[in-house]
This record gives structure tokens, C-alpha cells and sequence, in this order.
């Protein structure tokens, strides 16, 4: 039997699991929505999230709570600034750039939602997609690495043609 955690996607996020604890989680990559906490795991309402912008750190996984991702804009919060502190944070006298706006999908009236598709993870055409980067098919490639990081798997997301529209 395995003890080592797996990675796998369930409904378009990236989880890991542990089969020997019975326990799959959300993994920490990059366009992945967190809750901001203090010490006590139960400090976390909701009222601070933030969002994975950089490399994956995947040490959060089971400590912190994550709520979802980012579909669409990721490059507009990738290239905001970053404070001067630790890990990006603010000092007390820096200003941070204000978010004026951020809506969840599902609380936008249907006319004004974007109009996106997000590839399924349970379709052959993303198990190939796993596979093509798993094992780069490009000429550069000399060495197959038989193996891909769960964060380096691109979810494609797109807007839907017209036609497809509801």
C-alpha cells in the first residue's frame, strides 16, 4: 500500500491525497484562493483571503484553508506590487495598492458573468495534456522526466465562442 500523498485533480483543482490517512486536501498552487489566519486554526472567518501569486508553497497545504481559484485575471494580481516586508507583506508604513473590486462568479448576475470554459480534468484530452507535459514532446527535450509537479499542470480556461453561448 502507498503511504506517500498523490496528487490528482478533482473538479478542476488540484488535490493531493494520502490514501494511508483517508484524507485528500486542496493543494497550494498558483491561482489558488486562501483564507488568512492567525495562530489558532480556527481564527480564519473569511474576511482576509489571499491569493497563491508565486511559487507554490505547498508546506500551507493542510494548514491553511483554501476556498477556490482565480479563473480569470491572474496576471493583473501576479503583477501587482509587493510590500517591502517578509514574504511580500506590507510594513506599517507602506501604503498597499487597494483592490477597488473582486466578485465571486457565481454571485454575478448571469448576464454579466464572463462566458469562459475551463478544460474538464476527467477527459481524455487532459489526461493527453498531463502526459505532453509529463514528457515534453519539443526537440529541447532530451530526457524525458517520466514525471510532472501537480502546480505545473495548466488548467486552460478560455472564453466560450458565441456560438456555444446560452
Amino acid at each position: 500500500m502507498c503511504t506517500r500523498p498523490r496528487s490528482v485533480f478533482s473538479d478542476g483543482l488540484p488535490v493531493a491525497r494520502s490514501p494511508s490517512l483517508h484524507r485528500t486536501w486542496l493543494a497550494h498552487c498558483y491561482a489558488m484562493v486562501g483564507v488568512g489566519r492567525d495562530l489558532d486554526v480556527q481564527s480564519g472567518s473569511g474576511a482576509e483571503l489571499y491569493v497563491v501569486i508565486g511559487h507554490a508553497p505547498r508546506h500551507l497545504d493542510r494548514n491553511v484553508a483554501l476556498v477556490g481559484r482565480v479563473v480569470k485575471g491572474m496576471e493583473l494580481l501576479a503583477a501587482r506590487p509587493r510590500g517591502g516586508a517578509e514574504m511580500g507583506f506590507y510594513t506599517k508604513t507602506e501604503t498597499p495598492t487597494p483592490l477597488k473590486s473582486i466578485r465571486i462568479a457565481a454571485d454575478v448576475p448571469v448576464a454579466e458573468r464572463s462566458n469562459l470554459e475551463v478544460i474538464r480534468t476527467d477527459t481524455p484530452a487532459f489526461t493527453a495534456l498531463i502526459e505532453s507535459r509529463r514528457n515534453r514532446p519539443e526537440e529541447f527535450f532530451k530526457v524525458a522526466a517520466g514525471r510532472i509537479d501537480l502546480c505545473n499542470v495548466p488548467i486552460a480556461v478560455r472564453e466560450r465562442p458565441a456560438a456555444h453561448s446560452p
